[in-house]
């Protein structure tokens, strides 16, 4: 697979995971990736035990765009008295 930015390997569609982002072409939800690096898995076996299908560059796109979210969320602070 050629190497392509992370906004041509996420999609969003109303009719694939109720519109949750997933990997263009797949089923698979960029959340669950995250939830597997979470454990402790690294991307080669994230590839090797749970997703075959996908490459490296799949799941760098997921932490890519999970950061993009998180870097362009809005905060609000409330003070607590």
């Amino acid at each position: 697979m050629a190497n392509h930015s992370p906004q041509e390997r996420i999609s969003i569609d109303p009719k694939v995971c109720f519109g949750k982002p997933c990997i263009k072409g797949t089923r698979i939800p960029v959340y669950m990736i995250l939830e597997l690096i979470e454990q402790g898995l690294i991307p080669e076996q994230i590839i090797r035990e749970c997703y075959p299908d996908i490459t490296v560059e799949d799941i760098k796109a997921c932490l890519h765009y999970a950061a993009a979210i998180f870097k362009n969320e809005e905060v609000l602070i409330q003070e607590v008295n």
